[in-house]
């Protein structure tokens, strides 16, 4: 069970940055923002990764994430926007490391799984999902789906910490039994 905990999500992008901040108490997911970067308007690849970094600080300033779950660029054919991506992806990064957050990197199909079930769906579609778990009025929902894309990297992360682990394995009832008679009643 998660008490307290706010989770900065980043989809990277060199034209359009997205992010969602959720705010976890008690289990209980509630959305603090999501948003787009627009980079549109910068023509200097340079000038955008320091825009990058200046606005992922100051999202990190306004809401105090514990931790940042981010998208890893996925593998394309094209060499050249892999790493205008992947140097986009690594300002967000350096952003976050700065104010000393834990930093965990999804890939594209482990986030679309892990919010629809399907490792193929649309962007589309994690948004339609997305809204309906986190009860978004639809009012609230932005155009851009890097916004939602974003939101659903934080959420992905929520519920890879939330899967319960079996620290131990038994290899029989008696196994068991010898392994926790704190927990069993009458022994």
């Amino acid at each position: 069970m998660i008490k307290d905990k706010v989770i900065l999500g980043i989809d990277p992008g060199t034209t359009v940055m997205g992010y969602g901040v959720i705010h976890i108490i008690n289990n209980k997911v509630n959305l603090e923002t999501m948003g787009v970067i627009e980079l549109k308007k910068y023509s200097d690849h340079y000038l955008k990764l320091k825009k990058i970094y200046e606005r992922v600080t100051g999202i990190i300033d306004a809401y105090h994430p514990d931790e940042l779950a981010i998208e890893a660029p996925f593998f394309g054919k094209n060499v050249q926007s892999m790493l205008k991506l992947g140097r986009a992806q690594g300002a967000a990064i350096t952003a976050a490391l700065n104010r000393d957050l834990p930093i965990t990197e999804y890939a594209p199909l482990k986030i679309k799984m892990a919010i629809t079930g399907n490792g193929q769906a649309s962007k589309e579609q994690v948004a339609d999902m997305l809204k309906r778990i986190l009860h978004i009025p639809s009012e609230e929902m932005l155009p851009q789906l890097d916004a939602t894309d974003g939101l659903a990297a934080a959420y992905c992360h929520y519920l890879e910490m939330s899967k319960v682990t079996i620290t131990k394995e038994y290899k029989s009832w008696k196994d068991f039994i010898n392994k926790n008679r704190d927990k069993i009643k009458g022994l």
